[in-house]
């Protein structure tokens, strides 16, 4: 089992900036890709920002420039930094994992319980 737990969301005026946190924790063996996403009300849920391997990150054309993600490794622990908010950044943000519990294992994905942002303006 691999739980993904996600904290710092809140609410932030227009222009502020917040730090989105997620731990992984459980069985596994490594991890490919770290995502988060976000939805918001009445929206379907859309990618923001995403890890590879360690090297290679993509953005959401609307957060590019403003949200960068990382990955502290001996905290087992991705961020997403949140600057230059806006309005409609409101949503409720996940992170995503998609991982192996062995070497040879397929590869297996788990979301987190999700965060809410709320920018006002």
């Amino acid at each position: 089992q691999v739980q993904l737990v996600e904290s710092g969301g809140g609410l932030v005026q227009a222009g502020g900036s917040l730090r989105l946190s997620c731990e992984a924790s459980g069985n596994i063996y490594s991890i490919s890709v770290l995502g988060w996403y976000r939805q918001a009300p009445g929206k379907q849920r859309e990618m923001v920002a995403l890890l590879s391997g360690d090297k290679f990150t993509y953005y959401a054309a609307s957060v590019q420039g403003r949200f960068t993600i990382s990955r502290d490794h001996a905290k087992n622990t991705t961020y997403l930094q949140m600057n230059s908010l806006k309005p409609e950044d409101t949503a409720i943000y996940f992170c995503r994992a998609e991982f192996r519990t062995a070497d040879a294992s397929p590869i297996s994905g788990s979301w987190g319980q999700g965060t809410q942002v709320t920018v006002s303006s």
